[in-house]
């Protein structure tokens, strides 16, 4: 079975794919893993003038629920706070969205959903 540090890597590795898949469609990279205030930015990127905030959700399978399902009211909250937290310390003042990217499988068969607007920080 596989352990916390196995876990972390494949994380990344994943945040990592995904960041490049996003890069393929338009987006612009500007920070990644931004601990916060309660919580973590998985990515943050650009997408014309738009700040977006991209929560990454993987799951081998979706055998015990989709990985969207796990993007709960809780955690919506955590990455608003995570968000405004990372907009003060960069004194930024811009339009801003909160996407969900949830992947399924293993590399390099990965079945990736974009959620743009998944909700709203208001």
């Amino acid at each position: 079975m596989a352990g916390p540090a196995d876990a972390r890597q494949r994380g990344a590795q994943i945040e990592r794919s995904v960041a490049n898949w996003l890069i393929q469609r338009g987006l612009v990279l500007v920070a990644s893993n931004q601990h916060a205030k309660g919580g973590e930015l998985d990515l943050v990127m650009r997408d014309g003038e738009i700040l977006v905030f991209i929560e990454v959700k993987y799951r081998a399978d979706s055998r015990h629920g989709h990985p969207l399902e796990f993007v709960t009211a809780t955690k919506q909250r955590r990455l608003i706070r995570a968000a405004r937290f990372y907009l003060q310390r960069n004194g930024l003042s811009c339009a801003c969205r909160f996407d969900v990217v949830a992947v399924i499988g293993h590399a390099p068969d990965l079945d990736i959903q974009w959620v743009r607007g998944a909700f709203e920080a208001f």
